[in-house]
């Protein structure tokens, strides 16, 4: 085996009920939970029984999605699984900023909430959405998007799959253009048109809610989605802003790291999204994921096995 990345899961793949059974099975999990609830009441019950349309809404998806994504980490190590490296998908490059030690679990938490209101709030200015273009090379999605006003290709997660970001009803309109150039579109279930201009503004507030805050040079290196490279000492304020309005690098940031040695890619959080994007971009890699008691199990075992 080479090195293992832990992965760590963005917004869209939210469930009710997400994380319970991580609780139930790790310690730290469970502290972890504790910690969220005393900084922001209600996150755990929001987690284990929120409905779906209140976990779409941005100022409780990010704070839910990062708490399910870093117990599953944390439950994870506890169990003897170590990681060598980290990502995390827009939301999730938070949690794998706070499992790499770069950001205590308090501050981490404390800025995933700050930062979701501010998305949240930019996308209620606007009535803008997200969808997945697959099938199609990025270069013709791109020739599509630049065909509106406000289209803008902004994941680029891996062959094949190209999410936009734009109003809602440009989106509608590109429907039938993937259609016709032989591809298929499926919306996202986020609340706005995330990594895009729409969120020029959360970007700038976000730099003023960093400027105070220090970051640790962190025990693994984490890749970031601006850059598709590793973290250096004194980046990573200018990069977790720019992040927000800008594309995520997602199939890049997977090709460096098997460069790197990464053949083993483990998604910590709800859903196997990245493991689907892993699978696509890697296909000699061994994937697995983590999300419950079960997949907690299986996950270590193999690999603790292989």
């Amino acid at each position: 085996m080479g090195k293992i990345a832990f992965l760590f899961s963005g917004q869209g793949a939210q469930y009710s009920g997400m994380g319970r059974e991580l609780t139930e099975a790790s310690a730290a999990a469970r502290e972890l939970f504790q910690l969220a609830d005393r900084l922001r009441p209600g996150t755990s019950s929001q987690c284990f029984e929120g409905s779906k349309e209140e976990l779409t809404q941005t100022k409780n998806t990010q704070p839910c999605l990062f708490c399910v994504d870093l117990a599953a980490a944390l439950a994870l190590e506890e169990q003897g699984v170590r990681a060598d490296g980290a990502a995390g998908f827009s939301l999730g490059e938070m949690a794998a900023l706070t499992f790499a030690g770069m950001l205590e679990q308090e501050a981490g938490f404390s800025l995933v909430c700050q930062r979701a209101a501010l998305m949240d709030d930019a996308a209620r200015q606007a009535d803008s959405a997200m969808a997945a273009v697959l099938k199609l090379d990025n270069q013709t999605v791109e020739g599509l998007c630049g065909r509106f006003q406000q289209l803008y290709p902004v994941n680029y997660n891996c062959p094949g799959q190209l999410v936009v970001a734009g109003l809602r009803e440009e989106i509608e309109a590109l429907g039938p253009l993937v259609k016709e150039a032989g591809g298929r579109m499926v919306p996202l279930a986020v609340s706005g048109g995330f990594h895009s201009p729409f969120m020029s503004a959360a970007a700038e507030s976000f730099r003023r809610e960093l400027e105070p805050l220090s970051f640790s040079p962190g025990r693994i290196p984490v890749w970031a989605n601006l850059t598709a490279k590793p973290y250096h000492q004194g980046e990573a304020k200018a990069l977790l802003a720019s992040q927000m309005e800008s594309p995520v690098r997602w199939e890049q940031t997977l090709r460096n790291m098997a460069a790197e040695g990464f053949d083993t890619f483990i998604e910590a959080g709800p859903g196997k999204t990245l493991s689907g994007l892993v699978a696509k971009t890697l296909p000699q890699a061994s994937v697995y994921h983590v999300e419950d008691a079960k997949t907690l199990e299986t996950t270590t075992k193999a690999v603790l096995e292989e």
